[in-house]
């Protein structure tokens, strides 16, 4: 805390010294811990621990940078300028820097105390759907949420207003996301696996690597237990999570915005359940999923996805003539390969050889034996145990390559 000279209280954030250096260091050695894992762990390939090491370092650069969180404030701010029960704090950016970052002092206590609630005047169900309201108006709405919004950056202020403090980790949802989002807490709500299957099988990279059926039975045998609980019960971002790991075995790469979006939900929801014992997001949330589909059918937001979609057919008929005269001009190359892959093809040379092999070795150990036998009966030379020598060589080398296809066989 600290006052300016017009005597106005104000709140101070100061970086501590050498804190990017610490960062750094530690960073490097997840940095070294993702790549043993990539490398000899193969089942951790399909969490991608770089990707995640990558993204973890990015928030901590953007934390340590009081500019940039200072940047967030004011997004929030103009994002929330028309709601009066929430209460984004001023940044003073004459006194701000990278820093060191200067904020109004907000007159309230943390959600976090035990007697936050207790004020006088304070409706505890009111400030739950206050904090509700601003979570999902920033998730389905803005497409900017807070990243990190657990009970100590909200503070209870008098007429059951909230604000916000420490902005420097957000999440962006493109619109893509924002609609997947509120399709997935719909097909839980309907308990529909296919919908919520899809869902993320259209946010992650294309693949044809995933079999939709069996991931859609995998949700269904995850999700379906809890129902008997009903949803109030169930902790629906852990719900999420679970699932958001389980499109991960099946080799889905999600958008990292999501992932963090999950785990606010876990927070969220545990704000809400110390408040209001029978707390249930889901019902929330799907309101304002309702809400977003119709705002989307309003005429004004189709004419500017049509305006985008325009966009995009424009520069496809600008660029798709001088495309196929490209992939002509390579097909008239005297030098043009057609280059073809069948996966296949190599299990069936590999195999094709190992016939080859074992066929070229039964040969030989049958010519062995063949002439052993005839030596036995027709040569007159030394004798080994009665029987000729060359014999009694041939019929040794016909066991040990005979024992040497046999071990090849098992190798298979």
């Amino acid at each position: 805390m600290a006052r300016l000279k017009n005597g106005e209280r104000v709140v101070v954030k100061v970086q501590r010294p050498r804190v990017a250096d610490t960062i750094r260091e530690d960073v490097g050695v997840l940095y070294f811990l993702a790549g043993l894992l990539e490398k000899y762990v193969p089942e951790a390939k399909i969490f991608n621990p770089l990707a995640v090491v990558d993204e973890f370092a990015r928030t901590l650069d953007f934390e340590t940078n009081f500019v940039i969180e200072a940047n967030n404030i004011r997004r929030f701010q103009e994002n929330f300028i028309k709601e009066p029960n929430i209460k984004i704090p001023k940044v003073y950016d004459e006194f701000s820097g990278r820093k060191v970052l200067v904020l109004e002092e907000l007159e309230g206590i943390p959600l976090s105390q035990k007697n936050a609630l207790d004020q006088e005047g304070i409706n505890p169900e009111s400030v739950l759907r206050t904090g509700l309201r601003c979570y999902l108006k920033m998730v389905f709405t803005d497409g900017l949420f807070h990243g990190d919004l657990h009970a100590g950056n909200m503070f209870v202020l008098p007429n059951n207003r909230i604000g916000l403090i420490d902005f420097g980790v957000i999440g962006r949802l493109n619109r893509k996301t924002q609609g997947a989002i509120a399709n997935m807490f719909v097909a839980l709500a309907s308990e529909d696996y296919d919908r919520f299957a899809y869902e993320y099988i259209d946010l992650a990279p294309y693949t044809d690597q995933v079999d939709v059926d069996l991931f859609a039975r995998d949700l269904r045998d995850m999700i379906a237990p809890y129902y008997g609980l009903t949803l109030k019960h169930v902790n629906v971002g852990k719900l999420m999570m679970n699932s958001a790991a389980l499109a991960s075995r099946y080799g889905l790469r999600l958008p990292p915005e999501l992932i963090m979006f999950c785990k606010s939900i876990i927070s969220i929801e545990g704000m809400g359940r110390v408040i209001m014992k029978d707390f249930n997001f889901l019902i929330y949330a799907l309101e304002f999923a309702a809400e977003l589909v119709q705002s989307r059918a309003e005429p004004t937001k189709i004419l500017r996805d049509i305006s985008s979609v325009g966009r995009d057919v424009n520069s496809l008929m600008a660029s798709l003539p001088r495309q196929i005269k490209q992939i002509m001009l390579r097909l008239s190359s005297p030098d043009f390969v057609l280059k073809t892959q069948i996966h296949e093809i190599e299990n069936l040379r590999v195999t094709t050889k190992n016939a080859a092999n074992t066929m070229f070795l039964g040969v030989i150990v049958a010519s062995l034996v063949l002439s052993a036998a005839i030596l036995h009966i027709w040569d007159q030379g030394p004798t080994i145990a009665g029987m000729s020598a060359i014999s009694v060589i041939n019929y040794v080398l016909a066991i040990m390559l005979a024992g040497l296809a046999f071990i090849n066989y098992l190798k298979k």
